[in-house]
């Protein structure tokens, strides 16, 4: 460390002076966090545009359905492939009826595997869509999990930097260790800069995807009991 090095001001504390002073180690860490980070918040921003989208496609698709309609008329407005995951549960529960009816009469046996068979059919749109919603958030966690282990090297490095520094120059002076004790502590910042909104947003995500799956859920419900209300009504 050269005389210009040990003299102590502001400016050799701002981010971009400890950033370039640091060792290769130390930037290396810097910037593995900095685009966990970057990741981080590009699966943040892609989630709220998804959530979004697909509660306020939720909420057409309902008060279409609660209008009075038919489904049937429902049904011909979304089309054979619909965007929204209550179109296609509504979709496949009409199909399903529809290839039952037209085989013929259904006895209470049959009525019955009819039913299961659209619970099956909806079940299966539920887990996909929920599979869906999920993808991305897996990144989250571990960017969550791993980012403040791995701040955490970069400040044992900077800590070892220190005394390294120590050692050579045979003076504990604040001067000669405050350097990498900065870089040691600005490791550990950006680590927890990192960590703590992908925990944060994982968590909101994860409650977020459970309640789609569960307003999901309720809606193959309905759709169930309009059904049997309609198998109640014919035979």
């Amino acid at each position: 460390m050269d005389a210009a090095q040990s003299v102590v001001t502001p400016d050799n504390f701002s981010l971009i002076s400890v950033f370039l002073r640091a060792d290769w180690i130390v930037k290396g860490v810097l910037v593995l966090l900095a685009l966990a980070s970057l990741w981080s918040w590009t699966v943040v921003i892609e989630k709220f545009f998804r959530f979004a989208s697909l509660n306020s496609q939720a909420n057409r698709f309902e008060r279409e359905v609660a209008s009075g309609r038919s489904l049937e008329d429902v049904a011909h407005d979304v089309g054979e492939h619909p965007r929204s995951a209550m179109g296609r549960m509504l979709i496949a529960a009409l199909r399903e009826w529809r290839e039952s009816r037209q085989a013929g009469p259904l006895d209470d046996a049959g009525r019955a595997f009819l039913v299961q068979k659209i619970d099956r059919a909806l079940d299966s749109i539920i887990a996909r869509e929920a599979m869906r919603v999920e993808d991305g958030l897996s990144s989250l966690a571990i960017v969550a999990t791993s980012s403040p282990f791995i701040g955490l090297f970069g400040t044992v490095w900077g800590i070892m930097h220190a005394f390294q520094s120590i050692a050579q120059q045979k003076n504990t002076s604040l001067a000669v260790v405050a350097p990498s004790i900065a870089e040691a502590l600005f490791a550990t910042a950006i680590g927890l800069l990192a960590a703590i909104p992908a925990y944060i947003f994982y968590n909101k995500f994860s409650t977020d995807a459970g309640k789609f799956a569960g307003r999901l859920e309720a809606f193959a419900d309905d759709i169930a009991a309009a059904v049997t209300r309609r198998l109640g009504g014919r035979s």
